[in-house]
C-alpha cells in the first residue's frame, strides 16, 4: 500500500509538472480545451441552435451568456489523477493501457456532461451555476475517476485470479 501511494504521488507530481510546462500547454492542453468547447457546442446545439464556440469559450448568441473552459475544467487534471492511480497499481502494462484508454474516454464523457450542464445552468441561475461549478461538478468528476479506477481494479483482480488458476493435467 505504501509503495502504491509513493508511486501514485510521484507519477502525479511528474505529470502535473509536465502539464504545466508552457510548450505542453500550447501543444496539447490548449488545443484539447478547444476540442472540448467544440464538442460541447455540438451537444448544446441539439437543444440551443444559437450556441457558438470559439477557442475555449462556449456562448449563446441569443442571450450572450458564455462559459470559458479554463484549466481544471477540461478534464486533463482528472485524467492525470486516474492515470497516476492506474500506473501505480500493480498490473500488466496491457491492463494499464486498456484502463487508461477507457478511463480517458469515461472522464472526458463526464466532463462533456459537466460543461454542457453548466452552460444551461448558468443561463438559468448564476448562484446555482457557481455552486454546481465549484462544488458539485468538482466532486462528481473526482467520483467518476474513483469509480472508473475501482471498476478497473476489479477487472485486473479477476484477470489475476484467472491467470493464477492451476491448469489440470
Amino acid at each position: 500500500m505504501f509503495r502504491f501511494f509513493l508511486i501514485f504521488l510521484a507519477v502525479q507530481a511528474t505529470l502535473f509538472g509536465v502539464e504545466m510546462l508552457q510548450p505542453v500547454q500550447q501543444a496539447i492542453v490548449d488545443p484539447w480545451t478547444g476540442i472540448v468547447a467544440k464538442a460541447s457546442a455540438i451537444v448544446v446545439h441539439l437543444f440551443d441552435p444559437s450556441v457558438i464556440s470559439y477557442g475555449r469559450v462556449l456562448q449563446s448568441a441569443q442571450t450572450g451568456f458564455g462559459v470559458s473552459i479554463e484549466p481544471g475544467c477540461n478534464g486533463v487534471e482528472a485524467t492525470i489523477v486516474l492515470v497516476a492511480a492506474m500506473l501505480a497499481f500493480p498490473s500488466s502494462w496491457k491492463m494499464k493501457a486498456w484502463g487508461i484508454g477507457l478511463g480517458f474516454i469515461a472522464v472526458q464523457f463526464v466532463n462533456l456532461l459537466r460543461v454542457v450542464s453548466l452552460f444551461f445552468i448558468g443561463q438559468w441561475n448564476l448562484e446555482v451555476f457557481e455552486f454546481a461549478h465549484l462544488y458539485m461538478w468538482q466532486a462528481l468528476i473526482m467520483l467518476d475517476v474513483l469509480v472508473v479506477w475501482l471498476l478497473w481494479m476489479r477487472v485486473v483482480a479477476r484477470q489475476d485470479r484467472g491467470a493464477a488458476k492451476p491448469v489440470a493435467a
